[in-house]
């Protein structure tokens, strides 16, 4: 008796401690057993894979939000213990004949080389795990769902090894609310879901970061995902480059950089040219999807407002030139800079402004922070639908541009320090729906410190002041682009020819042979950029 009475106590400890999440099965996938996911993370060795198989060039994980302000301090860290994992595993009666799945999305040698480890990890603990890569419809293998959450799953695999990049903290937790399509594998919970919209429902910072902190303790808690590592961007630097006191941030967005203050020596003929890479490969894409991810378009485009370096407040107005969010957060004004001009010498307008706007909403590849933003705003859904002409919460008076949302958006802000207008004259009759294809992006004409002088996609592409830029002339005469998608194969061979002066890399590869060249220097960043485990819930 005594001993059923210490078995019961110990059941509803572990019970209260996770929540309303029970320590055992819920349905017929023994991954839906938390003990299961905890055995997992206490079988990954993370400090001896960082060390070894990633050559130091990451930061350990605990959580899924990056270490910085929205960290939860109360994170279980789920330290190397190979024996607990054992004891967790023999606790929920684990099936050791049973193999599961791995699945990946990365090509790469130092993926390969982590599979082989975590296999070995897993296999010292009793599980068995095989794992490949994913080809084809890489996105359709790793979200597909089924209709019911308690439905049986719609995919084969148990474990997926992928990342998750953020601008807005809530990209990270957004896709676990139940029916909701993602990787993560969960179907859901009620408590975690009422978590998910107390982030989203405010524009107080402290309302939100307390909601994320209790969404990233949750999935903590409870092993839903196991974090491995912080994955640093590096930016790459040639002794060249003088960035005269501007900051580093995170270049994989847009921020208040200041690159028309950066200089480089000069050349045998006294002109001052910078080489880099990330130059459209067919053509200059829409600056609305991968926001500052292309070296190109960050030169090119300015913005209603400029971001601190990392992404956390708005450093000071770009086009806009003062903004105010009313005190409920439903009503943004922004008041335009006075002298602001196209490239092409034409004034930017509030016309400009508004009709970006409602193109932006019918486009077919908006980011999701922006078109959360936007379909937030009054008027949004009937415009979309094709029942009303225009969005009926925007309205103009001279330099004035209000816009009032029929909800609260807590990243409205960081919005628009990412969005900037397109000129409307250059796209008279053409469908939103086909934005890319018009004969706009071969040359774009744009708003930014540098415009286009030429470009030979594939190759390279050439940049030069623009000299009417509202912050100044840049001080670098000329840049050069190297064409190069996202993780350029040629940027090591480039930089030791002495023809790379900036480039962000994350590619361990890449670090180790840069880091030799004596005349580079590597910046680590901490950006939110977290590689993970997701484990696949569903019923089977």
């Amino acid at each position: 008796m005594r001993m059923l009475k210490a078995t019961a106590v110990a059941l509803l400890l572990q019970t209260a401690l996770m929540g309303t999440v029970y320590a055992q099965a819920l349905n017929g996938n023994p991954m839906s057993d938390v003990r299961v996911r905890q055995a997992i993370a206490y079988a990954i060795d993370k400090d001896t894979i960082i060390a070894t198989v990633l050559g130091g060039y990451a930061v350990r994980a605990d959580g899924l939000l990056p270490n910085g302000p929205f960290k939860s301090p109360n994170l279980d860290p789920y330290p190397f213990n190979p024996d607990k994992a054992r004891e967790l595993l023999k606790q929920a009666g684990w099936d050791s004949s049973r193999t599961l799945e791995m699945v990946f999305y990365y090509d790469d040698q130092v993926t390969a080389n982590l599979m082989t480890v975590l296999q070995a990890e897993l296999a010292d603990v009793g599980i068995t795990m095989n794992y490949h890569l994913l080809v084809g419809d890489v996105a359709k293998t790793l979200n597909s769902i089924p209709d019911d959450p308690k439905g049986k799953s719609v995919v084969t695999w148990d474990l997926g090894y992928g990342a998750r990049a953020a601008i807005a903290m809530q990209e990270y937790f957004n896709d676990y609310a139940t029916g909701k399509a993602s990787a993560d594998g969960f179907p859901g919970s009620p408590e975690l879901d009422g978590l998910i919209a107390d982030s989203n429902s405010s524009t107080d910072p402290e309302v939100t970061k307390k909601a994320l902190m209790s969404i990233d303790e949750y999935i903590n808690k409870n092993a839903l995902t196991i974090p491995l590592y912080y994955q640093q961007l590096y930016a790459v630097e040639s002794n060249r480059l003088n960035r005269n006191g501007e900051p580093h941030g995170n270049d994989q967005f847009n921020y208040d950089w200041n690159i028309q203050n950066w200089t480089v020596e000069p050349d045998a003929d006294g002109k001052k040219v910078m080489y880099t890479n990330a130059a459209p490969v067919d053509y200059f894409e829409e600056p609305w999807v991968n926001l500052g991810l292309w070296a190109g378009n960050k030169m090119i485009w300015a913005h209603m407002l400029s971001a601190k370096p990392f992404m956390d407040g708005v450093a000071e107005g770009d086009l806009a030139d003062t903004y105010k969010v009313s005190d409920d957060g439903k009503t943004v004004t922004f008041t335009m800079r006075d002298g602001t001009t196209w490239q092409d010498g034409e004034p930017i307008t509030t016309d400009d402004v508004v009709w970006s706007l409602e193109t932006a909403l019918k486009v077919p590849t908006l980011h999701g922070v922006l078109a959360n933003t936007f379909n937030s705003i009054e008027g949004a859904a009937d415009f979309v639908a094709g029942t009303a002409p225009h969005i009926s919460g925007i309205s103009v008076d001279g330099k004035t541009i209000t816009i009032k949302f029929a909800k609260v958006d807590p990243n409205v802000l960081l919005s628009f320090t990412q969005w900037g207008p397109l000129p409307k004259k250059y796209f008279e009759g053409v469908d939103p729906t086909l934005l890319q294809q018009a004969p706009f992006w071969q040359k774009p004409v744009g708003s930014g410190p540098f415009m286009v002088e030429e470009a030979k996609f594939g190759d390279f592409t050439s940049f030069v002041p623009f000299d009417g830029y509202w912050k100044g002339k840049a001080k670098i005469d000329q840049i050069i682009a190297w064409a190069s998608g996202d993780g350029d194969a040629n940027m090591v061979k480039n930089a030791a020819a002495h023809r790379i002066d900036f480039a962000i890399t994350k590619a361990v590869n890449d670090l180790e042979t840069l880091k030799t060249l004596d005349f580079m220097k590597l910046t680590p960043l901490d950006i939110p950029y977290t590689r993970m485990i997701w484990i696949n819930q569903y019923d089977k």
